[in-house]
């Protein structure tokens, strides 16, 4: 089953955002407090040197000067007149940081003490305090079967807050998270280059995956794309613990699996190994980096390694 949650007090605990509010604040300001705990100097100086400086926006197009690079020539500019044009760029003054976060049912899938949705929540907080450091802007985008909630990237302590709070609090939304449309969403609203993080558990992509590549791709050849993988434990090792009732997040559909049975087990490991390589395929083939989080453990620690991947010579 793609979609799933153990029928167990572990997971009715973890199930999802409904709540009160002062739950809700509760859990954000938990988020907020864990996070901003980890935003050290080291931190901060790593995603400066993975992202900061590393774009560059069209400043304007000029005619020719003697020294200048050939290949900025503006060749359509160009033919049209009797000298040569050439494009002029310059670094980027600041970042703008968008989450595209999935907020389908899979999301709110918990098998310990977290769902799926609030590690999303802790990556988010931990990027837009550090971004915050940087005086960066941070935005938002929740998507299901349709792109939902958009909020513009902004500077500031209150846009961060906001961001934590508004995918904590989003509810869960029906039908499979349909990529192609969020991102074909954002190639139209997103008019200055900016850093996009895609943060879903793509469970399904191998049903669709033809559909979004392409769209995943162009974005990506005008922003610099980051597909953020989140996971839980349950869905990659199934635990030797007898029969397990599991119940389909989509349908509602009930069905009884024997982890006892090794055969099971191997069959859901092969089954998890085989999602993560269509994947990694999928992510290869539109040149998309991509982060791996758990459920369980620390956020910060995928980040840190990201990071340094990401260094200036030390990228893909």
């Amino acid at each position: 089953m793609a979609w799933f949650q153990r029928t167990s007090k572990a997971s009715e605990s973890a199930g999802g955002p409904q709540g009160t509010g002062s739950e809700l604040r509760a859990r954000v300001r938990k988020i907020q407090i864990r996070t901003h705990m980890l935003v050290d100097d080291a931190l901060a100086g790593a995603y400066k040197s993975a992202f900061r400086g590393s774009g560059v926006e069209f400043e304007e197009v000029r005619p020719y000067q003697p020294g200048d690079d050939v290949r900025t020539i503006d060749w359509n500019r160009t033919a049209k007149h009797s000298e040569a044009f050439v494009k002029t760029y310059v670094e980027e003054r600041e970042l703008s940081l968008l989450f595209l976060v999935d907020t389908s049912r899979s999301m709110d899938f918990g098998s310990r003490e977290a769902t799926k949705r609030e590690a999303a929540a802790e990556f988010c907080a931990l990027l837009s305090y550090v971004a915050l450091r940087q005086q960066d802007q941070v935005g938002l985008c929740l998507f299901g079967a349709q792109p939902g909630l958009h909020l513009s990237p902004r500077k500031g302590g209150s846009a961060v807050a906001r961001v934590v709070r508004e995918v904590i609090a989003a509810g869960p939304t029906a039908g499979a998270a349909d990529y192609a449309k969020v991102l074909e969403h954002q190639q139209r609203v997103l008019h200055r280059r900016a850093l996009v993080f895609l943060i879903s558990d793509f469970l399904g992509v191998e049903s669709d995956s033809a559909a979004w590549v392409e769209p995943l791709a162009r974005l990506g050849r005008r922003h610099d794309v980051v597909a953020v993988r989140v996971s839980d434990p349950f869905e990659e090792e199934l635990p030797r613990a007898g029969l397990v009732r599991l119940t389909d997040l989509e349908s509602g559909e009930l069905c009884e699996v024997d982890s006892r049975s090794e055969a099971v087990r191997a069959a859901w490991r092969q089954r998890a190994a085989k999602r993560k390589a269509h994947l990694d395929a999928v992510l290869l083939r539109a040149r998309v980096e991509q982060i791996q989080l758990s459920s369980v453990g620390s956020v910060a620690d995928p980040v840190v390694k990201f990071f340094k991947r990401r260094r200036p010579g030390r990228r893909r």
